[in-house]
């Protein structure tokens, strides 16, 4: 069995260096891992509603990160489309407890297909947050795909940074099935490009 590649080890076809995992255009995939202990930078709790009370690990982003996510979360608002974080940061532990919990619920392949493998996760970079509605409906659930909110992100992420990293239809390519709710920062420049390129960050990034 071929042993995976660590962030580090590829070389970027072009554009953006997604070897470094500090940089926000790091690729974390089923394929690429984080080193082994890796810790984001200057992990905060951004100033927007999430679905829970009180302090929680996933409750933190990384700093840079908290304010285009405050930004967008107030333009959903100001469009009457309020929006509420579920689940921001991941520790390697915490992932790896998330995955072993799939596992023995559902076997391994389908585990693989809806839970990140330890150093895996995008979550784990601080980079990533999964979002809902408000009233916290369709939270991680395929019925978000038909909520306002999701046709909203979908239209106006990009704006600020964000993309919807495992799009409907590039489960092949991401290893994920489609999550209209889990959002990736990559700055503003590269997510408006990303989307009008109409392909994923994997194939746009040369890593596919």
């Amino acid at each position: 069995m071929c042993a995976l590649p660590l962030l580090g080890a590829l070389a970027p076809a072009h554009g953006p260096d997604f070897r470094d995992p500090n940089s926000v255009a790091t690729l974390v995939t089923p394929r690429i891992a984080l080193p082994r202990g890796f810790q984001p930078r200057r992990l905060v709790v951004p100033n927007v509603r999430f679905t829970f009370t009180g302090f929680a690990e996933k409750r933190q982003v990384r700093d840079d990160v908290a304010g285009p996510l405050r930004r967008l979360f107030a333009a959903a608002s100001a469009d009457g489309v309020p929006l509420a974080g579920v689940s921001g940061y991941r520790s390697e532990a915490t992932q790896r407890s998330l995955y072993a919990d799939q596992v023995a619920r559902d076997g391994r392949q389908q585990a693989d297909r809806v839970v990140a493998r330890p150093r895996h996760s995008e979550h784990e970079t601080g980079l990533a947050i999964d979002v809902s509605g408000a009233d916290g409906r369709c939270q991680a659930e395929a019925c978000f795909a038909g909520t306002r909110e999701a046709r909203w992100i979908a239209a106006h992420a990009p704006d600020y940074g964000f993309i919807v990293r495992y799009p409907k239809g590039a489960e092949a390519i991401t290893g994920y099935e489609y999550e209209p709710w889990h959002l990736r920062y990559v700055g503003v420049r590269l997510a408006r490009e990303v989307a009008a390129s109409g392909v994923t960050l994997d194939e746009f990034l040369g890593a596919r």
